[in-house]
């Protein structure tokens, strides 16, 4: 791309919600020229004691604006490292027409309108963008003729084209199925497939039979998959036997599960990890907490786990639904297993900073985490962990993020063609015909 001149220059105004979202978002738009309200600046202060990711974030950035700034007073235009554009902060709020006035309300996000107004009004010759994850925001300044976009790095183009993780293959002849019946395995030639990606499913189908199966990339061969249970769970579907032999894979180190409410996902990750058990130290179910009514757990009654049981109780139903699948003694032993700590459920904030070597980690929802978060999780990973995210792509309980900026989307669409990755996406209910009424028509 050929370098712009000055003259073409854009400037474009950060809120708040961005920096929360990626601190090095300062470093994603090329040469052109970055603003920040000294609003901002003040909220970020409000967010930097803390453990959870926002709180890091927040830090992150202020480390940055202050090494960046060096002895340079901030309030003139500074070279961003790293980039080949400026950085400001603007220290006057105030502009004509003034949206604190406009919206009857003296809040940040209407004095973060007011700088992009004014930057609009002085620098005449060059665009002036608004940036936030807040929507609300950006329709309030579209409202008075600023231009407001999306942070749009790290978002997924096409989510409705996003990787299934299987394929459907029709037409194959009665030889090949019974062969693959017969063997175990074929090869990929052997059903049209020139490139396969690793553990990649497939539906075999003829007129009259059809056959599950996957690539195996240590093998080369598309081998056959067997309908097995696991800690009794029987899967109901294609998609399930699926998901269950990515989950128990031992090869399989990294594994993402997409769908709607009802699939399994869940439930077949746990008893997935609950059959192996004895492979690991520990099983890890955990999930982010995401404040009902954008209100702070604090405001719940109780002890620490009384405010925390409204958010964990899903997770405890998938274990007892398990449970009720053993008889009394079996049942007991899992009940061993929580009281041992071989089975830990907890917020996702509980362990974060924790090593995580020799376990099997759940996180479900993943949905509500931001590609950082989801990156920062997998690094983690030590030796003979296997990691499980759960998820539906469009269930979002997080106002800053969408069906495209997630990290589970973010996530399924960078590693899909890796060997040590599988993914299957569920699509059909198998919770109950009512609960699959509710998916289907409402």
């Amino acid at each position: 791309m050929a370098k712009t001149t000055q003259k073409q220059k854009k400037i474009f105004v950060l809120d708040t919600s961005v920096i929360l979202y990626n601190h090095s978002a300062i470093y994603s738009f090329d040469d052109n020229d970055v603003a920040m309200p000294i609003s901002v600046l003040e909220e970020l202060d409000t967010f930097k004691k803390g453990n959870d990711t926002k709180n890091y974030e927040a830090r992150e950035f202020i480390r940055i604006l202050d090494k960046m700034s060096d002895n340079q007073p901030i309030k003139d235009w500074i070279k961003i490292e790293r980039a080949r554009g400026m950085f400001t902060v603007i220290m006057d709020e105030t502009s004509s027409p003034d949206a604190t006035k406009l919206y009857h309300s003296d809040k940040v996000d209407h004095r973060i309108i007011n700088v992009a107004i004014k930057l609009s009004q002085k620098y005449k010759d060059r665009k002036v963008i608004l940036v936030s994850k807040d929507i609300n925001l950006r329709l309030k300044a579209k409202a008075l003729n600023i231009i407001a976009e999306d942070f749009e790095t790290g978002k997924v183009k096409d989510v409705e084209g996003l990787y299934t993780g299987m394929t459907l293959v029709e037409g194959l002849t009665k030889d090949t199925i019974d062969s693959i019946y017969q063997n175990g395995y074929c090869l990929p030639g052997d059903i049209g497939i020139k490139k396969p990606i690793p553990n990649h499913y497939f539906i075999l189908r003829n007129t009259s039979n059809s056959v599950l199966a996957y690539y195996n990339p240590i093998t080369g061969n598309i081998e056959k998959l067997e309908k097995k249970p696991a800690y009794r769970i029987m899967p109901r579907n294609a998609e399930q036997v699926f998901a269950l032999h990515a989950i128990t894979a031992p090869d399989i180190k990294l594994v993402t599960l997409q769908g709607v409410a009802g699939t399994g996902k869940t439930l077949l990750a746990l008893a997935g990890a609950l059959e192996q058990k004895k492979l690991f130290k520990q099983v890890y179910l955990a999930r982010p907490i995401v404040p009902l009514s954008n209100k702070d757990i604090g405001f719940l009654p109780g002890d620490i786990k009384s405010k925390l049981n409204p958010y964990m109780e899903p997770l405890f139903d998938n274990l007892k639904f398990i449970k009720n699948q053993f008889g009394d003694k079996e049942a007991t032993q899992i009940d061993e297993l929580l009281e041992k700590e071989k089975l830990v459920i907890t917020p996702l904030a509980y362990i974060r900073g924790r090593s995580l070597s020799n376990i099997c980690f759940i996180v479900d929802e993943a949905q509500n985490l931001t590609p950082h978060e989801v990156k920062t999780i997998i690094t983690r990973a030590g030796e003979g962990t296997k990691i499980i995210f759960t998820g539906d792509i469009h269930q979002i309980d997080t106002p800053y993020l969408d069906s495209q900026s997630n990290g589970l989307s973010y996530l399924i669409d960078k590693v899909k063609h890796h060997g040590l990755y599988a993914h299957v996406k569920l699509e059909k209910g198998e919770r109950s015909e009512l609960a699959n009424l509710a998916n289907d028509l409402l």
